[in-house]
């Protein structure tokens, strides 16, 4: 992995932000992944993160390292988990017994083909529900990946990889905001 990975114009109390994401896509950076499944994640990451301005630079910067069908099963990913990820959460957190025996009643055809290589698709389920916070469901992905032979490290990897992408998403937005209220102030 060679190329720099979009660092934005971040304030300097996210200095680290921009280190972490500057090394990314250095080599050694995501060890575990290879760079089509770490460019999968961050684009994964970047959508999950809701921030339209940096999804777009992480899209044209995985541009030639992800196909056509990879980007559509990135979405599609990104899309379902937004769905599952909140109902999960929510039988896991509900604590009761009978809600993880009813049916979920929720298309999911996407699972059963996704049009990439489960364990790829794996990686980007695993990368959204860590960043929306549903623990059954960072389980299973987790485990399936193990199974798939991933290795820790590279569960890791992403896991990291979708951090770091969610915080310089979520810093942009802040910085944006920042800008916007100082800019009003001075008015």
């Amino acid at each position: 992995m060679t190329k720099a990975f979009p660092v934005p114009d971040l304030p300097d109390y996210a200095k680290d932000i921009k280190l972490n994401l500057s090394s990314l896509f250095r080599p050694g950076g995501t060890p575990g992944l290879a760079e089509s499944q770490a460019a999968g994640v961050a684009l994964a990451s970047a959508i999950a993160s809701r921030n339209g301005d940096y999804t777009a630079q992480v899209q044209a910067f995985v541009a030639d390292m992800l196909d056509e069908s990879a980007v559509h099963a990135v979405k599609a990913a990104a899309a379902v988990m937004a769905m599952n990820n909140i109902y999960y959460r929510f039988v896991h957190l509900v604590e009761d017994a009978e809600y993880h025996s009813l049916p979920a009643r929720l298309r999911m055809n996407v699972l059963r083909s996704p049009g990439v290589a489960p364990v790829d698709f794996e990686l980007y389920s695993l990368a959204v529900s860590a960043i929306n916070g549903c623990g059954m469901c960072v389980r299973s992905h987790e485990r399936s990946l193990r199974e798939h032979g991933i290795t820790r490290e590279g569960v890791q990897s992403a896991v990291r990889v979708a951090a770091v992408v969610h915080a310089a998403a979520v810093t942009v937005e802040q910085a944006s905001h920042e800008r916007s209220t100082d800019t009003d102030q001075a008015a």
